[in-house]
C-alpha cells in the first residue's frame, strides 16, 4: 500500500501536501483515516474506521517529511535503515525491530525515513472502539503514553507472535466487513496489546541491567531538587519534571519504577518528601510551617495531610515524639 509507520511513497500529492503544510501555522489534524490515506497518496481504506498496511524494504525514498495529529490509535512495527521519527522533541533512531503506539491527539513527525526490512501499520479510529471490549481496555495500556524513543524492541520469538497476530487481523480486514469480522479483529487486537504489555515488562527487566537502576537516578534527581529548593524558589518535584530530566515520558518513568520498586513515581516522590520531613522534624530547628515551606508545599495543610497519610500521625505529633526521645 505504500504506507508504513512513517514510510510513505514519495508522490506529487505528498510533496504538495508537505509544501502546503509548511505554509500553515497550524498542524494538520486528520479526523478520517481516508484523509490520511489521501494525503499520503495511497488507496482509500476498506473500512472507514480501521485499516492495516504492510510494506517491504525499499517502499520509501527517504526524502519525505510529515507532521500530524489524528483521531486514531496507530500501532506500527518497523526497522529503520535511516532517518528519524519524533514525538514532540523526542527522537527515535533505533535500528532494531520495534513497535510504537500512538494515541489520538498525539503529535507525530515522520522525517526522511527509510526501512531496513518489512513492517506493518494498524490504524484504529477511536469511533471503532465503542461497544467493544477494547473501548475501556485500551486506556489501561500505558505504553500509548510513551514517547517514540521508548518503543518496544522485540526478540525474534516475540516478533513471530506479533506477526502472526498482524496477519490474522489483516485477513479479517480484507474480508467482507460485518459484526463477526469486527469481533474477530478486536479479539486479535486485544491479544496483540496484551502481548505488548507482557513484552514491555521483559524489556524493563533487561534494560535495568543495561542502563543501571532508574530508581537510583530518580532519587539522585530528587536530592538535587531538594538542595536547589534551599536557595531557589521552586515548588514540589513533579513526575513530569523528573521524567523530563531523565529524558523519558512520565508514564514510562512510572511504569519503569513500578517494575523496579513496586511503587509509582508519585509514590516515590511522596516517600522522599516524608523522609526529608522526618529528618527536619527530628532535628527540631524548624517548625512544621517552615519545614512545609522548605520542602516546597504551597500550604501547610496539604503537607500535614500527606504526612499523616504516610506516617499515621501528624507532623507535630512526630516532632513531639522525637523530642521526647532526645
Amino acid at each position: 500500500m505504500g504506507i508504513l509507520a512513517g514510510c510513505f511513497h514519495s508522490s506529487t500529492r505528498l510533496r504538495e501536501f508537505n509544501r502546503k503544510e509548511s505554509e500553515l501555522t497550524t498542524m494538520k489534524h486528520f479526523k478520517k483515516i481516508s484523509e490520511l490515506h489521501e494525503a499520503l497518496g495511497v488507496k482509500p481504506p476498506e473500512n472507514p474506521l480501521f485499516s492495516t498496511a504492510y510494506g517491504e524494504r525499499g517502499a520509501c525514498d527517504g526524502n519525505t517529511v510529515i507532521e500530524f495529529t489524528s483521531d486514531f490509535y496507530i500501532i506500527g512495527f518497523k526497522k529503520l535503515r535511516s532517518g528519524s521519527m519524533h514525538y514532540g522533541k523526542t527522537k527515535y533512531d533505533h535500528d532494531l525491530g520495534s513497535m510504537s503506539f500512538v494515541k489520538p491527539q498525539q503529535k507525530v513527525v515522520f522525517k526522511n525515513v527509510q526501512l531496513e526490512e518489512k513492517g506493518f501499520l494498524i490504524i484504529i479510529h477511536q469511533d471503532f472502539l465503542p461497544g467493544t471490549l477494547l473501548h475501556n481496555e485500551v486506556r489501561k495500556y500505558g505504553y500509548f503514553d510513551y514517547e517514540v524513543n521508548e518503543a518496544l524492541h522485540l526478540s525474534p520469538s516475540e516478533e513471530d507472535i506479533i506477526w502472526n497476530l498482524y496477519f490474522s487481523i489483516e485477513k479479517e480486514y480484507h474480508n467482507n466487513t460485518d459484526e463477526l469480522s469486527k469481533a474477530i479483529i478486536v479479539s486479535h487486537l486485544d491479544s496483540l496489546l496484551k502481548y505488548a504489555q507482557r513484552f514491555y515488562k521483559r524489556q524493563f527487566i533487561n534494560r535495568k541491567e543495561l542502563t543501571g537502576s532508574t530508581v537510583t537516578k530518580f532519587n539522585t534527581l530528587l536530592t538535587a531538587h531538594f538542595e536547589e529548593r534551599k536557595t531557589t524558589n521552586i515548588g514540589l518535584p513533579t513526575v513530569s519534571l523528573m521524567a523530563e530530566k531523565l529524558h523519558i515520558s512520565s508514564r514510562y518513568l512510572s511504569d519503569l519504577l513500578k517494575q523496579e520498586t513496586g511503587k509509582t513515581a508519585l509514590e516515590l516522590i511522596h516517600l522522599f518528601l516524608i523522609a526529608e520531613a522526618k529528618n527536619l522534624l527530628t532535628e527540631g530547628e524548624l517548625n512544621v510551617t517552615q519545614i512545609s515551606n522548605l520542602l516546597g508545599f504551597e500550604n501547610v495543610t496539604y503537607f500535614s495531610r500527606l504526612f499523616r497519610k504516610e506516617v499515621g500521625i501528624t507532623p507535630n505529633q512526630y516532632k513531639g515524639n522525637s523530642n521526647s526521645l532526645n
